[in-house]
């Protein structure tokens, strides 16, 4: 039976920054494969956004398909951690290390609730992209799960959502996100000639005023207002007497669930070419906005987080995206993990009585599924 704490440490040992592969789930797969579970390993994609190796791991069972996801790959460490980043160790009752909290320890936890509770099937849905650009992580598990038959009834994304203490917070959907890039053409020439030359700046500045005018909307009962960010804006002129030849500017737009990224990416390509028409316009939509209604699945999850750690979660949508919005679109799906105070800082830690109290949780939670 696979012991949380240890199985945590084991796998922040093996180094996996974004795409990850190799010992991490070599760890992973051991611990599950001694508690009946069947191992699919695969690597998709190429270079510059892969290859990356992902892992379908399932064990039969009675009744409903439970599945876990969840993501090995971590952020880069950074400098001045207190011991190295990829060298486990406990301080007082906190585990550092860099994944302890998003999210190794919750998948050690949810492997050591699977080895304790029997019933349903269980699978876990594991990448080693979702912290990168996510293009061959948990969408090409999802694309192997339909060539397998694969359908869970119900699923968990094991992130980090709580705030002040275990338990405070359930994701039950997320906005959207697209990020999109403008480069606006002109003419280099001499300022002291304007005539001889177009400059592409006033139009680049008459398009960003526009869309930062833009009202999208005002939000709802489950989703704060989307917004639209100029995130970047770009001239790269060394020069004091030149008319540039082009000016350039990134912007990110987080939506709920009354836009969709392709109206959105249509709103700002007529805004700018409202002001400058001869500008390119191109987008990536990293994901829909999606919204898993309240019901039995947030149900059990909270009754699970009340009766180990006593405490009534609150049903959220505040925060980045995450691999939920894939899977959303497999079966009604909700997020819930680790306290989220240190995920992607130096230092990141767990405290070690979350992990036991989080098995407990997660094991409460299987048992009600089956």
């Amino acid at each position: 039976m696979p012991n949380v704490v240890e199985l945590t440490k084991a796998l922040i040992a093996a180094e996996s920054v974004t795409p990850a592969r190799g010992e991490v789930f070599d760890v992973l797969a051991q611990a599950l494969s001694v508690i009946g579970f069947e191992i699919d390993r695969f690597t998709v994609g190429e270079e510059p956004d892969g290859p990356v190796e992902n892992m379908i791991a399932i064990r039969h069972g009675k009744g409903s398909h439970f599945a876990f996801a969840g993501h090995l790959d971590v952020v880069p460490p950074g400098d001045s951690w207190t011991s190295g980043a990829f060298v486990p160790e406990v301080r007082g009752d906190l585990l550092y290390g860099r994944g302890a909290v998003d999210m190794k320890g919750a998948i050690a936890a949810f492997a050591a609730a699977s080895a304790r509770v029997e019933g349903p099937t269980l699978s876990l849905l594991i990448t080693g992209d979702e912290e990168g650009p996510a293009i061959y992580g948990t969408r090409a598990i999802l694309d192997r799960m339909a060539a397998r038959g694969l359908t869970p009834d119900y699923c968990l994304v094991g992130e980090p959502t709580s705030t002040a203490r275990l338990g405070d917070m359930i994701k039950i959907g997320r906005r959207g996100s697209v990020n999109i890039w403008v480069d606006v053409p002109g003419r280099q020439g001499h300022v002291a000639y304007p005539h001889l030359a177009d400059n592409p700046i006033p139009k680049l500045v008459a398009a960003l005023a526009a869309i930062d005018a833009i009202e999208l909307d005002q939000g709802n009962h489950w989703f704060q207002p989307s917004n639209i960010e100029v995130t970047d804006v770009t001239v790269g002129n060394p020069a004091t007497n030149v008319i540039p030849a082009k000016a350039s500017a990134r912007m990110s737009i987080r939506f709920n669930d009354e836009q969709n990224g392709e109206d959105l990416v249509a709103l700002i390509e007529r805004t700018v070419k409202a002001h400058a028409p001869d500008a390119h316009v191109i987008a990536r939509i990293s994901g829909e906005a999606f919204l898993t209604q309240p019901g039995a699945l947030s149900a059990l999850v909270t009754r699970a987080i009340e009766k180990v750690a006593g405490v009534v979660p609150a049903l959220s949508t505040t925060g980045g995206t995450s691999d939920a919005r894939f899977l959303s679109q497999l079966c009604p799906t909700v997020e819930f993990g680790l306290v989220n105070a240190t995920m992607h800082k130096t230092d990141e830690a767990v405290a070690i009585a979350d992990l036991h109290d989080l098995v407990d949780i997660y094991a409460e939670i299987i048992t009600a599924v089956g």
